[in-house]
């Protein structure tokens, strides 16, 4: 019996290309930048489980090490000159960088910091620092202010040899050989050492994220190939043979205890397989999506109390796209939640508001600490068994007191194999999409137009998925920019519709042939002014309508390509209007394959 990958895969193309030489990482990096295109979903895969038969690579890239601050640029105390020991410098020089940022201006970051920062001072350092608000960190942030601005400045010669030199670290790291195939490796630098930043409200916000070493450092690698040297002095962790995964390295960064992953770009076979699969397992849903709605219907009246929380607690996850619950990153202690970890305080009901009945107020913080915050109709049976799983209950107790993500994971396996929360909300998703592109997309109108019936439906996604985020600092700027230009262009036609206005005057009292040509030639330029300020307005209507909303999150993640792709095919909207050149190399397989009839 095939099991699920080889169903899934049985299905797509399994056209075999011929099995290439196995290469050396040393042996191609005399090649070009780029790796040779390749249609990866045209080749046999591997049997199930196992990612590839070759891997070799040069390891991750590590942060260089900290360059003291020059003699001349002061960190002070109490309005004293203070020098500092290395291990603190190279932290206050962290928070000196973000003097001009919002968060150094929250309460929790400055405490964060601060605990963490007295961590790397000497004994003698912290016996003399006492409160943060006495410390001046404005020499710091103006030296490297000046530093950043010198940079920008620099001629175009300076600025080619510090591309060149990008380039030669990304030819050593940025690739690996695969199965006999130049990838590109999509993060191969370890991330410097800094001050963690979070999302929304994080408690950890201002915490010290400490110097990765090579010790702390797995690295995958396959038993042929050339092991990966540490830098001189160092040695890795461990050093595994895993073909059954697709990281290249891997460790443990220190403010959440969450493992971090080099992994393969977005365009490389492995994260494209991925991609695939997850989407055929969402369309999967659809075959069997009405009979699991009808019955969580049916466990409404249950007269188990497992079985009605169970199924309220689906219903959320299918039609608000709620995430389970288990995201919480290992050690984190944020108060975030997910559907199955709800609590009485949460939500509030109202048989009535707004001239709608049945009405739940969700207000909560969600993954990565961003706030879920919706008015939502829901219906009667719903209503009514939310009442009374708050019965009896204080604000801190939990609202599904029966259920949790393990039991929620298990019975969705039940219904559909490979059935997950995330499968849902990437099923939803997709089928937001494909209805809002069908009921917003007018064949007649221009391709301006087109992309924003575009935006709107993806917009509807990001707003089901509460991809949210905080406007642009520049969007005010921006905003009055665009506003110009729009100004600039209809005074630029109004213009061009009084000289149409003479040139017809000048043809009707003399019929020659060069005063029709004029009219004409007016004509177009009217046309084409109308056509100009058309799309400015249009780009100004789609900048204001999603300044607050992130749409890029659910068309990278949670919407199948191929639904945009047969979208644009049939619309006559060029590819690259929707998708740069960085997501048409991560979607290279569904551009390929797709034609203007694909459903999801």
């Amino acid at each position: 019996m095939l099991s699920n990958g080889c169903r899934l895969w049985c299905v797509l193309r399994t056209r075999c290309s011929p099995r290439p030489r196995l290469l050396t990482v040393r042996a191609l990096q005399a090649g070009s930048n780029e790796p040779a295109a390749r249609s990866w979903w045209e080749e046999k895969n591997h049997e199930d489980g196992v990612k590839w038969k070759f891997l070799e690579h040069r390891g991750p890239y590590f942060a260089p090490a900290y360059e003291p601050l020059p003699d001349d640029v002061n960190f002070y105390y109490d309005g004293q000159p203070m020098k500092l020991s290395p291990a603190a410098e190279e932290v206050a020089t962290f928070y000196g960088k973000m003097l001009d940022h919002e968060y150094t201006t929250k309460e929790i970051f400055q405490k964060n910091f601060y605990t963490d920062w007295k961590s790397q001072m000497t004994k003698e350092e912290q016996k003399n620092i006492k409160q943060l608000h006495k410390c001046d960190f404005s020499e710091i942030h103006k030296y490297f202010f000046d530093k950043n601005e010198a940079r920008k400045a620099l001629p175009k010669e300076a600025k080619q040899k510090l591309k060149e030199e990008t380039n030669k670290i990304q030819e050593e790291y940025g690739f690996c050989i695969l199965d006999g195939h130049r990838e590109k490796i999509g993060n191969f630098k370890i991330e410097p050492p800094g001050l963690f930043r979070g999302r929304g409200d994080h408690p950890k916000m201002g915490m010290l994220k400490l110097r990765i070493l090579p010790e702390d450092v797995i690295i995958n690698c396959s038993k042929d190939s050339k092991v990966p040297e540490p830098p001189p002095g160092h040695r890795w962790k461990e050093v595994r043979y895993d073909n059954t995964v697709t990281w290249l390295a891997s460790w443990t960064e220190n403010v959440q205890g969450s493992f971090k992953y080099i992994m393969l770009n977005p365009s490389s076979k492995l994260k494209g397989e991925k991609d695939w699969q997850k989407y055929e397992i969402a369309r999967r849903l659809k075959n069997v999506v009405d009979q699991i709605r009808s019955q969580y219907r049916l466990d409404w009246k249950s007269r188990e109390m497992r079985k009605r929380q169970r199924a309220v607690a689906l219903y959320f996850i299918d039609k608000l796209a709620l995430r389970a619950g288990n995201e919480k990153e290992e050690g984190e202690t944020a108060d975030t939640v997910g559907c199955c970890s709800l609590r009485v305080e949460h939500i509030k009901l109202y048989s009535e508001l707004d001239a709608q009945q049945y009405v739940v107020e969700f207000d909560f913080l969600g993954k990565d600490s961003i706030r879920y915050y919706n008015k939502i109709p829901v219906e009667k049976e719903v209503f009514k068994n939310l009442k009374l799983f708050m019965e009896k209950k204080n604000p801190d107790d939990d609202l599904f007191d029966r259920l949790n993500t393990s039991i929620l994971n298990k019975h969705l396996q039940d219904l559909m194999d490979g059935l997950t929360a995330k499968v849902f909300r990437t099923y939803n998703a997709s089928i937001t999409l494909q209805n809002q592109l069908k009921e917003l997309t007018n064949p007649d109108d221009n391709v301006a137009a087109k992309i924003l019936s575009y935006n709107r439906a993806n917009r509807a996604v990001a707003l089901l998925c509460n991809h949210q985020r905080a406007p642009p600092k520049t969007f005010e700027k921006s905003m009055q920019n665009l506003q110009a230009k729009i100004d600039a262009k209809q005074q630029q036609l109004k213009e061009a519709k009084k000289e149409l206005k003479k040139a017809k005057a000048d043809y009707k009292n003399n019929k020659a042939e060069r005063y029709k040509k004029e009219v004409e030639k007016k004509k177009k330029q009217v046309e084409r002014l109308e056509e100009q300020l058309m799309k400015l307005k249009l780009q100004a209507t789609d900048k204001e309508e999603n300044k607050q909303i992130a749409l890029g999150t659910s068309k990278l993640n949670y919407l199948d390509p191929r639904i945009t792709v047969a979208w644009c095919k049939k619309y006559g909207v060029p590819i690259e209007k929707i998708y740069n050149k960085t997501q048409r190399e991560k979607f290279a397989w569904a551009i390929d394959m797709t034609n203007e009839d694909f459903e999801f």
